[in-house]
């Protein structure tokens, strides 16, 4: 039985998560919840179970658009445990459900005490910059329908759910394109038997033709995360 459901958690040798679990605290994450903002305080990390974060630039028109996706497979505000208490994103959750928390000195503490623990934390902000440049290139070179695939593949992964409550706004804005041009491509892809999409809801409906549709990006970002947790 893992002894986490959140993955860079359950990668820890037992002794290390044994001296972290005493300081976890479970809570409930609803939707739209700001847990960082950029050059403001730290006072949480979060190690996501089901919950999914979306690390977001906030422009000057008001418009956020995404650069990482945090899930069970990463943690949020991970560099307080190293260097400070100052977020460097903005951090908004997109689907609401349950994380761990620990606050920042006692988890860079136990990073000081546990070097696997300082590592792992250390090459996880390097898998989420690799991400970040990921989708700065994948904005720049590929289609809003490969975009899109991506993305949904991406929060199916991290949710291990075919069914996502998201709204076209949402989508929209974490692509960084207009709400038409995400209901058309969702158009197409439902007329291709790949989706089912109501009013605030997706279904994925066949995961192998999403993939081939999907851009490279998808699995280039999965490879990261995978060869992560194998280390």
């Amino acid at each position: 039985m893992p002894q986490s459901p959140n993955r860079i958690l359950n990668a820890l040798p037992q002794n290390i998560f044994a001296a972290m679990e005493t300081h976890l605290r479970p809570e409930q994450l609803a939707f739209g919840r700001v847990v960082a903002e950029t050059g403001g305080q730290v006072d949480k990390v979060y190690f996501p179970y089901t919950c999914v974060i979306s690390l977001v630039v906030e422009m000057q028109v008001g418009d956020l658009i995404e650069t990482a996706m945090v899930g069970r497979d990463g943690v949020a505000n991970g560099t307080s445990a190293l260097d400070g208490k100052v977020a460097l994103h903005k951090g908004v959750v997109q689907i609401a459900g349950a994380a761990a928390t620990i606050g920042p000195e006692a988890l860079r503490k136990l990073a000081r005490e546990f070097e696997p623990l300082h590592s792992l934390l250390i090459r996880h902000e390097q898998v989420l910059l690799a991400q970040a440049q990921q989708s700065a290139g994948c904005n720049a070179s590929h289609t809003v329908e490969a975009r899109m695939c991506r993305w949904l593949l991406r929060m199916r992964d991290l949710t291990q759910s075919d069914d996502l409550t998201l709204t076209q706004e949402l989508l929209a804005q974490m692509l960084g394109v207009r709400r038409t041009s995400v209901s058309l491509v969702a158009g197409t892809l439902q007329r291709a038997g790949l989706i089912r999409y109501r009013r605030g809801n997706i279904h994925i409906t066949n995961v192998e033709e999403l993939e081939q549709a999907a851009c490279e990006c998808y699995l280039t970002v999965k490879g990261h995360y995978e060869r992560l947790l194998a280390i």
